[in-house]
């Protein structure tokens, strides 16, 4: 495996909450079975190649989180890889397994619509971004509203991006949403 051996555990933005699957054998206990740990050690590692612009490896990585132990976090960034390939319907695909995995988490919904804007699919991507904007368990809350803006932009709808932005930077207070 190129460049994606397990590293001790580091804490990065790339941690984000990560619950892991209720199939994964829990961490304390000595087992030749691979544990959360494991994945997850594969994930920052997926993680840190990535930021470093070694993408293919991310994916190698990501791959091998997953298979150790899957989460909706592994998935999304996964797909996240994949749209640095130009390869966003595969990106997508791995986005609604995390959603799957894990309805909670924000950031597959986001990143599903973010990839629909880039596709041109303007009308198909709003409903994602919304479900990304009411999302349990998402940060930074402001992605999908710039989202939206661009989106918006992009239509011609210039008040309504006004009025997305408006939300990125003071927050939606009605939905807890913090200003940035």
């Amino acid at each position: 495996m190129t460049g994606c051996a397990p590293s001790p555990r580091s804490s990065s933005r790339a941690d984000s909450g990560s619950r892991g699957s209720r199939t994964c054998r829990p961490t304390g206990r000595r087992s030749s079975l691979p544990s959360r740990d494991d994945a997850h050690a594969y994930f920052e590692r997926g993680y840190r190649a990535q930021s470093e612009g070694r993408v293919d490896d991310a994916i190698e990585c990501y791959r091998k989180s997953i298979e150790l132990c899957p989460t909706a976090e592994a998935h999304t960034f996964l797909g996240w890889a994949y749209s640095f390939q130009g390869r966003h319907e595969d990106a997508i695909a791995e986005c609604k397994i995390a959603i799957s995995v894990d309805p909670d988490f924000g950031n597959p919904y986001n990143d599903i619509g973010a990839y629909l804007v880039e596709l041109g699919r303007l009308d198909e991507a709003i409903p994602w971004l919304e479900r990304a904007k009411v999302a349990p368990r998402y940060e930074p809350r402001h992605f999908p509203h710039f989202n939206l803006a661009r989106l918006y932009v992009k239509q011609g709808q210039i008040q309504e991006a006004i009025h997305e932005l408006r939300e990125a930077i003071h927050g939606d207070r009605a939905a807890g949403v913090r200003p940035i």
